[in-house]
């Protein structure tokens, strides 16, 4: 049975520029929302980006060059090569096939504090805002509220697209809290809103480390797009860096993959 799946991912703080590989063949679908956080960032001084990002003043710095100079239009990364964290490293793009590169570019959301939401191939440029930032932007007072549900009804959208009678669509969550809590809260009854969880044994009790839970889910995304996945039965059988699904940890809302 055909499941209509979109996964959604968080963004990286570090992120590269790629002209070579290969290039953008789209503009992000909310550059109309990002141009207006960027007329807002445009304003900020060095001393209140410092502030807004805690940083120190090299990255301070190199932000505030990046947002004066910013052309949203021009010198375009394709945005799943555009991330240099542990999650995109791991899922390595770049030796992506054919097959892989299709199946990400239909079914693959990266959720972003300045972008909305980007499809793989969405051409961006390289920014600093993480969606817990507290910047106002037009009144809203931090990015949940000026996002509010748009990203939630874009992906809904997409979703209910490919459905056929009777089938119920998944949003499948590989997304950090500080991503998903942009789309959960608003998710409707006919949709069904999956987490996958890594977790490790420490004594008897389950626990979940950042560093390791970020390489998963980019092997995750990587695995589906091999597997052309399309449904949860599928998602199951991942097995990157020893985890395993386990079905009695797990529940209607949480995929649970245990580290063996």
């Amino acid at each position: 049975v055909y499941i209509p799946m979109k996964i959604i991912i968080s963004p990286a703080k570090q992120m590269k520029e790629n002209h070579d590989f290969m290039a953008a063949t789209s503009l992000p679908v909310m550059l109309d929302r990002t141009e207006r956080i960027l007329r807002q960032m445009k304003q900020f001084d060095r001393a209140e980006l410092k502030k807004l990002f805690r940083a120190n003043d090299k990255i301070t710095e190199e932000n505030f060059q990046r947002y004066q100079n910013m052309d949203l239009r021009k010198g375009l990364t394709p945005a799943v090569l555009s991330y240099n964290g542990l999650a995109f490293n791991n899922m390595a793009p770049q030796v992506f096939t054919d097959g892989q590169w299709e199946y990400v570019k239909k079914n693959l959301k990266i959720l972003s504090g300045f972008y909305g939401i980007l499809n793989a191939t969405d051409g961006v440029v390289p920014y600093r805002l993480e969606m817990q930032t507290r910047v106002g932007i037009d009144g809203a007072k931090d990015l949940y509220d000026f996002w509010g549900d748009s990203l939630y009804r874009r992906i809904a959208d997409e979703v209910r697209e490919d459905v056929s009678e009777g089938i119920e669509p998944i949003i499948l969550n590989l997304a950090s809290k500080e991503y998903s809590q942009a789309v959960e809260p608003f998710v409707e009854a006919n949709i069904r809103f999956v987490t996958c969880v890594f977790a490790e044994y420490s004594g008897d009790k389950l626990i979940t480390k950042g560093t390791k839970a970020k390489m998963a889910r980019g092997q995750m995304v990587a695995f589906l797009a091999n597997e052309h996945a399309q449904d949860l039965n599928v998602v199951k059988q991942f097995s990157g860096m020893g985890f395993r699904y386990s079905e009695e940890h797990s529940s209607e809302k949480e995929m649970m993959f245990i580290q063996v």
